[in-house]
């Protein structure tokens, strides 16, 4: 190659002039990198109706409303959030608090706000597993990309220096697509890496967040539902 002849490095040339070995890490982070895009945005607009639902429940559930009206409410649609919390719980008093045949029990039956607690626990469990998915690719690629990354470099580094043997010669016109491209996949790495690890530390902290409101939330309806048990003790 004539070390005064122009090299083209663009990222397109880049690519394409990359070994197989290298387009393939090149494509894979890419190809995570944008898939993550896709997580974080879903995950904002996830976040942001969960807390919007959930500020609405709670003024509704404290503004004074009969808690058999707001169960009659939200029975018959699907819920999640605080609004499923409050519907399992309400199911299960009621399941528990009626006899077979369908009449008002004079008081309630042993253990059950044992059971309501159980109820509010698992659907605490699913709701934190709904918004927890996919947040394990976030985690995946922010710890491995940059890994996948290097292994591209090192490779792009290895195609320069069998440039240099195959050629005889050390010109810059001579290494520079190999250093180039294994920079390439260094930057891509890092590309893919640092908005997934920053979103997901971010996502992870809003999912405790949540969770915490709704274990705040069914310790204080299980507190409500103790003292109607000892009303109709």
């Amino acid at each position: 190659m004539n070390p005064d002849v122009a090299v083209d490095l663009s990222i397109w040339e880049l690519f394409k002039n990359a070994h197989i070995v290298v387009q393939l890490v090149i494509v894979g982070l890419l190809a995570a990198s944008v898939w993550s895009w896709a997580i974080i945005i879903e995950k904002f607009f996830l976040f942001a109706k969960a807390r919007k639902e959930t500020d609405k429940f709670e003024q509704v559930f404290w503004s004074g409303q009969s808690l058999d009206e707001l169960y009659q409410a939200l029975a018959q649609r699907r819920n999640v959030g605080m609004a499923a919390l409050f519907v399992a719980a309400m199911r299960e008093w009621k399941r528990s608090t009626e006899r077979e045949s369908g009449e008002a029990a004079t008081r309630p039956m042993p253990g059950v706000q044992l059971r309501v607690e159980k109820v509010m626990d698992v659907t605490i469990s699913r709701e934190v597993e709904r918004l927890e998915r996919r947040l394990t690719f976030l985690a995946t690629v922010g710890s491995t990309a940059p890994f996948v990354g290097l292994f591209g470099t090192v490779w792009g580094i290895m195609t320069s220096f069998q440039a240099i043997a195959t050629t005889k010669n050390t010109s810059l016109a001579v290494v520079a697509p190999g250093i180039a491209e294994a920079l390439f996949a260094t930057a891509l790495g890092l590309l893919a890496a640092i908005p997934a690890v920053i979103f997901y530390n971010k996502f992870n902290a809003e999912v405790g967040r949540h969770a915490a409101r709704l274990e705040g939330f069914a310790d204080e309806f299980s507190a409500i539902l103790s003292r109607q048990i000892d009303k109709s003790m």
